[in-house]
């Protein structure tokens, strides 16, 4: 788990330096005998840099700052932020061309996010706590449709939404099945939850997670046995596990 915290944020630290470099270059270039237009160019390119630079530390040192004392710090929160929205799509792009797996980048990215809202120790009725899970969950030769109402389901136990059907149910949490990330996006503002369990592959956890940032969302990848986006699994344990510390009911078995 750490050694996939520290895969992003390395990169994000080389992403700055990388820029910190440009910026420098920008400053030497200002004052060595360039016209006064071109100067005042590089002037604001300069400024602009280095407040993003700056930006981009702080939120850096902040998710480190909160992993390490395991509790929100509020200083931070408005860097962190830009970090996790802006800054960090750029991190993976980076990584690419360092050629870093995608979904290593992508995992590095979740296991933060899961231990930044771990930190912030949010509780909520289980009324306002969603639990939003992708379609290819459903076996796939069921010929009841569920992304509309879930309740639609059978219950014949072929697949895990009867799973997770009967743990909302029983925990008295909503439930959402959706077929991608837009769709996910509209039944969350549909919906408005104040913190949301959210099951999916690599991709979709990474942009849905950025996308409704600061809610807290805890993403759990999904498993798939037999290929992407056909009959996938969850370990149920684990979206049990993240409901009832949302709702504040005591762990047995410890955290994530």
């Amino acid at each position: 788990m750490l050694a996939r915290k520290r895969l992003i944020l390395g990169i994000a630290l080389s992403l700055i330096l990388i820029l910190s470099g440009i910026t420098a270059g920008l400053w030497y270039l200002f004052f060595h005998g360039l016209s006064p237009l071109s100067r005042l160019v590089l002037l604001g390119l300069g400024v602009l840099f280095a407040f993003f630079i700056l930006i981009a530390l702080l939120g850096l040192a902040g998710v480190v700052l909160i992993i390490l004392r395991h509790r929100p710090l509020p200083f931070f929160e408005r860097p962190v932020r830009i970090l996790i929205t802006r800054l960090l799509p750029l991190v993976m792009y980076l990584g690419r061309i360092f050629n870093v797996a995608k979904e290593k980048l992508e995992r590095s990215f979740i296991e933060i996010n899961n231990t930044l809202v771990r930190t912030r120790a949010v509780t909520v009725p289980p009324s306002r706590l969603l639990i939003l899970a992708p379609h290819c969950l459903q076996y796939s030769g069921c010929p009841h449709k569920i992304t509309v109402k879930v309740d639609n389901c059978r219950l014949c136990g072929r697949c895990q939404i009867k799973d997770l059907l009967l743990l909302a149910r029983e925990l008295g949490v909503q439930l959402a099945v959706v077929t991608g990330g837009t769709l996910a996006r509209k039944r969350v503002a549909e919906l408005r939850p104040k913190a949301v369990v959210a099951v999916a592959c690599e991709r979709d956890l990474t942009s849905g997670l950025q996308d409704v940032y600061p809610l807290p969302a805890v993403g759990i990848l999904n498993d798939r046995p037999h290929g992407p986006c056909v009959d996938t699994r969850v370990d149920m344990e684990r979206v049990r596990q993240a409901v009832l510390d949302f709702l504040g009911r005591p762990d047995p078995k410890g955290a994530l």
